[in-house]
């Protein structure tokens, strides 16, 4: 009697080892389980991007207007006819005016 406790007792032992350590274990499982939240999160990533870019490619498809916006903003494009103004502050205008050395003058 006391050979089958033994042995029933170091069966469940065995058991339990690889139910928590072994291959398919909850070690495994728990991270399966991360892995799956990663892959969702990066799918979701993704999608939204897909999104963005379906809605560039109707407008660049559909209209002119956003070739154009985006002519402006990456190449700096300006119609004909249209005047191109830069606003410079005068504070940060004048501060790199001092910085500039004046050119040196023979014979000083």
């Amino acid at each position: 009697m006391r050979s089958i406790i033994v042995i029933l007792v170091l069966t469940t032992l065995y058991l339990q080892y690889f139910l928590w350590f072994g291959h398919g274990g909850i070690r495994d499982v728990n991270r399966l389980e991360e892995s799956v939240l990663e892959q969702r999160d990066q799918l979701i990533r993704l999608g939204e991007r897909n999104r963005a870019l379906a809605i560039e490619v109707m407008d660049l498809k559909q209209g002119l207007e956003a070739i154009e916006e985006r002519a402006r903003i990456e190449m700096g494009m300006i119609k004909q006819g249209e005047f191109f103004y830069q606003v410079v502050d005068r504070l940060e205008a004048g501060s790199r005016l001092e910085t500039v050395a004046p050119p040196a003058v023979e014979g000083e």
